[in-house]
């Protein structure tokens, strides 16, 4: 493989409110595709972008596998259509690199790591609704606070009748349609 291409990082976390500078820190690289959005989303733009971007020789580093991809058969998809490409993939975290002429014992390594990632991710999900429903047992948890208020759900509803386009009172009350389309169905 050529040592002459870019050194090309992948940055992703879950939510917009989250930070993304740990992830590479420190690390030079000749560019970054950065994406705010869950892994669980197949909407990642940066992804795509990062995919189509890369060439022969060129190295992809990604903080962890689990910022790479979700489950374990999209991970190796990914790995795979990257090193069938000629590009290296390098995760910081588990201290791997993936370059297509990999042994076997690499590929099951890959395998390994990523079903631990994934049923660590199931896990933190499972304990995750564990706690919600204690703590809606116990009356603490009141769940997510409303968008719009009780007034504006009705405004909403009486705007749609008389014709105004969703998108558009989606942008004047600044959520998304989606959730324009939950207050209709209510």
């Amino acid at each position: 493989m050529a040592a002459s291409g870019q050194k090309v990082g992948y940055i992703r976390v879950s939510s917009v409110g989250q930070n993304t500078a740990r992830q590479l820190d420190g690390l030079t690289l000749d560019r970054v595709f950065e994406e705010k959005v869950s892994g669980k989303s197949l909407d990642r733009p940066e992804l795509e972008a990062m995919l189509a971007y890369v060439r022969l020789g060129d190295e992809v580093v990604i903080h962890s596998m689990d910022r790479l991809a979700r489950n374990l058969d999209h991970l190796r998809q990914l790995v795979r259509q990257l090193t069938e490409k000629g590009v290296k993939v390098s995760f910081v975290k588990e201290g791997m690199t993936f370059t297509g002429e990999d042994s076997p014992m690499a590929t099951l390594m890959l395998s390994m790591m990523g079903a631990f990632a994934e049923f660590e991710r199931a896990l933190i999900g499972e304990r995750q609704r564990e706690g919600i429903t204690l703590a809606k047992e116990r009356g603490v948890y009141k769940g997510r606070k409303p968008c719009l208020t009780p007034e504006q759900a009705e405004q909403v509803r009486r705007r749609v009748q008389n014709g105004e386009s969703k998108a558009d009172l989606a942008r004047f009350y600044s959520v998304s349609r989606e959730t324009i389309y939950a207050y209709l169905k209510v």
